[in-house]
């Protein structure tokens, strides 16, 4: 299925690659690419499918959005943002958040995820209670991802193993602590965790630990866990797909 995007001129080409730069020193110098990884996905994991609202078009500029229980701490992503923003007036907002998010997963060691700028700026925030719930099991996962978004299982896999970056923190959703070992490196290794014995001093979250026992979603966390190539292009399939929810046209 070839989507097509709108067309976007050579000025706003040349602002997106340069911003990318900026993003790239942003996020290596302030050791912040966790954070900007859930602005993207948080921006983009409210499109609902069905009444074709929410979605990854800027909206999280709203403080209405900014203030839903899943979004807190995402202040912190957008004041660390602003000096750039401010360099880049005409690359949107919905692309911006996106860019970063993309960044993150590159400069961390991540997969290139393919990058396609036009997103307009929408101005109605979505309601709250579309992300996902970290105290739900499976069932929740899929209503969430495929019957809300328009994902599949292995999207839900291969996102989830995302959180190879960053950490909980206890005062914005009531969880502490990180999932792997070195939450600032992108790579195979939630999954690794996911399926090991030792797992001191590491988190687990009921969404987690759904992916083990599920019947569909276990089989990609044993492949993605032998074979970090299969999960970098999966992920990076999944991403591009989250980044572009609503967006284009098939």
């Amino acid at each position: 299925m070839v989507k097509s995007y709108p067309v976007v001129s050579e000025e706003y080409l040349k602002a997106v690659d340069k911003c990318k730069r900026k993003l790239r020193g942003l996020i290596a110098e302030k050791n912040c690419a966790p954070i900007m990884l859930r602005l993207a996905w948080h921006s983009a994991g409210t499109f609902d499918q069905c009444s074709k609202t929410g979605g990854p078009f800027g909206t999280m500029r709203f403080e209405a959005e900014l203030a839903h229980g899943a979004n807190s701490g995402l202040d912190i992503a957008l004041r660390l943002l602003e000096p750039i923003r401010k360099q880049f007036p005409s690359i949107s907002f919905a692309d911006f958040y996106q860019l970063a998010g993309v960044v993150a997963v590159e400069v961390t060691g991540g997969p290139d995820v393919p990058f396609h700028p036009g997103r307009p700026d929408k101005a109605e925030p979505p309601v709250e209670g579309r992300l996902p719930d970290a105290t739900k099991g499976s069932d929740h996962l899929r209503d969430v991802f495929i019957k809300q978004m328009g994902l599949t299982d292995q999207d839900i896999v291969a996102l989830s193993g995302g959180h190879t970056l960053g950490r909980c923190h206890k005062e914005r959703s009531g969880f502490e602590g990180p999932w792997t070992p070195n939450p600032l490196i992108f790579d195979n290794s939630y999954f690794t965790v996911l399926l090991s014995e030792e797992k001191e001093g590491l988190l687990q979250l009921p969404t987690d630990t759904a992916l083990l026992s599920d019947p569909i979603f276990r089989p990609f966390v044993e492949k993605y866990a032998v074979d970090e190539d299969a999960f970098f292009a999966d992920y990076a399939e999944a991403h591009l797909k989250l980044s572009e929810l609503g967006y284009a046209e098939a």
